[in-house]
C-alpha cells in the first residue's frame, strides 16, 4: 500500500482550520432551521388553512428534493434571475438552514401533537391564551420528547456539511480536497477530514446523550 501521512502533516494546520469555517456556518443554519421550522410546526397544527398549506407546501418541496441540488439553486440559479452575486457563505447557510426547516417542522409538529391534550384543556379552561399556552406549557414539553430526534437532525446536518464543498465554501472538505490535489495524493488527506468529521459527530452525539440523561432527571 502506498500510503504515506508524513506528507500531509505539514498541511493539518491548514486542514484544521476548516473546523471553525464548518462549524460557523452549520451553527447558524441550525438557528435558522430551529426557527423556521418552529414557526413551519404551529402553522401544521393551525386550523387555518391559509396557514397550514403553504407550510405543507414547503416542507413537501424541501423534503421530497437532494440537498445538492437546493445548494446548487440558491448559489448559481438564484444569482441568474436577481442579477446577485450571493456570498458562498450565505448560499451555505440559506440551503442548510431552509432545508434543517422542513425536517425539523415535522419533528416539532410530532412533539407537540404527543402532548396530553388534557393540557391543552388545562390551559384552556384557566383562560391561558394560546401563544403563552404554547411557549409556556406544550413547547417545553414537546422538546423533551424530541430531542433525541432533533440531535440526530443536527448530527445529519454536519455531516452533510461536506457537500458546501462543492460550491468552493472552505470546509474541513474543501481544504482535503485542495490538499489532495496539491500533494497528488487524496487518500491521506480525505481519510484525515474524514477522522475529524468522525470526533465532531462523536463530540455532539455525546453532548446529545448527556442533555437527555439531564433533561430526563428533571422530570
Amino acid at each position: 500500500m502506498n500510503l504515506d501521512f508524513s506528507q500531509i502533516v505539514p498541511s493539518i494546520p491548514f486542514i484544521l482550520e476548516g473546523i471553525g469555517a464548518t462549524l460557523k456556518f452549520v451553527s447558524v443554519s441550525i438557528l435558522l432551521g430551529l426557527i423556521l421550522g418552529t414557526i413551519f410546526a404551529l402553522c401544521k397544527i393551525s386550523n387555518k388553512k391559509w396557514l397550514k398549506w403553504p407550510a405543507d407546501a414547503y416542507t413537501s418541496i424541501f423534503r421530497g428534493t437532494p440537498l445538492i441540488l437546493q445548494l446548487m439553486i440558491i448559489h448559481y440559479a438564484v444569482p441568474q434571475l436577481f442579477q446577485y452575486d450571493i456570498p458562498v457563505f450565505l448560499s451555505a447557510v440559506l440551503a442548510f438552514g431552509l432545508n434543517s426547516a422542513a425536517y425539523v417542522s415535522e419533528i416539532i409538529r410530532a412533539g407537540i401533537m404527543a402532548v396530553d391534550k388534557g393540557q391543552v384543556e388545562a390551559a384552556e379552561a384557566l383562560g391561558v391564551a394560546y401563544r403563552p399556552m404554547m411557549l409556556n406549557i406544550i413547547l417545553p414539553q414537546a422538546i423533551k420528547n424530541i430531542l433525541p430526534a432533533l440531535m440526530n437532525e443536527f448530527i445529519s446536518l454536519t455531516k452533510e456539511s461536506a457537500l458546501v464543498s462543492t460550491i468552493g465554501y472552505l470546509d474541513i472538505m474543501r481544504r482535503a480536497e485542495i490538499v489532495g490535489s496539491q500533494l497528488y495524493r487524496n487518500f491521506e488527506p480525505l481519510l484525515f477530514a474524514g477522522l475529524i468529521y468522525w470526533v465532531m459527530v462523536f463530540i455532539l452525539s455525546t453532548i446529545g446523550r448527556w442533555v437527555e440523561r439531564r433533561m430526563r432527571h428533571s422530570d
